[in-house]
């Protein structure tokens, strides 16, 4: 009998009262998406797996659960992320809109967590912003992550800021096959120098990219290692140089909206690497090995589509939100 009564693992159960805390804070969220000018969306549970992964890159596929549809035989997934649904909507929905602002909230599914000790049910919520390329649009997310944590009422926060922009233009330099290049993206996740070292020497990697790329894993800190960034990576192009000032125009806007808010930059830091197209970030408390919420921009989404935009946005799970807050 006690087997019939066990979950799944990584699967929850909400209970008075803290089932009405969970409800109130959503409730405080969406009202301030609302108030941003977010319009609600409610996403199917399920989709033709094809469609559902359209742009989305091979992690998020290792993570969706797969079923055949008995109506159509079709395969049909159940979703893991919202971000891709989002996208899907707005090229089809408001494909006569210039500029698209949506927000969603639901139970997201996954065959894995996708860090350790994580829930392989999350509540997701987010905000996405379409169809604006300016750093203005990458602050306005910013400001409704920094928002959010402040009506969950987290705290100690703080915030990692990278680029995806520098890794893509050097290693779009080295010409390297999917498998090399799928090692040296896990070995900078990494920063193991000593396996940097033997990779690049197996593979033959020219001195200049090697050194810029080594110079990537040592990059991170305050905010002061924007400027040794200018410096190490000088030889690295006008598209590093661009990066290295949207990272410092995020940094300062953060320091406008949450002086408070320590801020953490890591040139070597990938999140979403395979979608994610410039900045990125994500928000972590001391003593939670696991992000808080993750976002950035990811331009080109919607092209799959027929309409392909600018984009960036943020997401975070409700419960995680609730358990870590005041």
């Amino acid at each position: 009998m006690t087997r019939n009564w066990m979950l799944p693992d990584g699967v929850e159960e909400w209970l008075p009262p803290s089932s009405w805390a969970l409800e109130d804070l959503r409730r405080k969220l969406l009202d301030l998406y609302r108030d941003r000018g977010y319009g609600l969306i409610y996403t199917p549970l399920f989709e033709h797996l094809d469609t559902l992964l359209v742009g989305a890159g091979s992690d998020l596929e290792s993570l969706t659960f797969k079923l055949v549809d008995p109506a159509s035989g079709r395969l049909l997934g159940l979703r893991a992320d919202m971000t891709p649904q989002a996208a899907r909507i707005v090229a089809r929905r408001f494909d006569q809109s210039d500029v698209v602002r949506l927000c969603y909230i639901g139970t997201v599914l996954r065959t894995q967590p996708d860090a350790m000790g994580g829930s392989r049910a999350p509540r997701q919520v987010g905000c996405e912003l379409f169809g604006d390329a300016s750093m203005k649009a990458d602050h306005e997310i910013l400001r409704l992550l920094v928002d959010t944590l402040d009506i969950t009422g987290v705290d100690q926060a703080h915030i990692d800021l990278g680029h995806v922009g520098i890794y893509r233009s050097l290693v779009a330099r080295l010409g390297l096959n999917a498998d090399d290049e799928a090692t040296l993206f896990d070995i900078l996740q990494r920063k193991s120098q000593p396996d940097y070292q033997a990779f690049s020497s197996a593979v033959g990697m020219p001195a200049d990219p090697a050194r810029l790329i080594s110079a990537l894993m040592s990059l991170n800190g305050d905010l002061a290692v924007i400027d040794q960034a200018r410096l190490a990576l000088a030889d690295a192009g006008d598209e590093a140089m661009q990066a290295l000032s949207v990272l410092e125009s995020a940094a300062a806007e953060l320091a406008r909206a949450a002086p408070q808010l320590p801020l953490h930059i890591d040139l070597a830091e990938l999140r979403g690497y395979r979608y994610q197209t410039g900045l990125v970030f994500a928000a972590f408390v001391p003593g939670h090995g696991r992000e808080l919420a993750r976002g950035g921009r990811y331009d080109g989404v919607g092209a799959e589509f027929g309409q392909g935009r600018p984009a960036t946005g943020f997401s975070a799970d409700l419960n995680e939100l609730l358990r870590l807050g005041a």
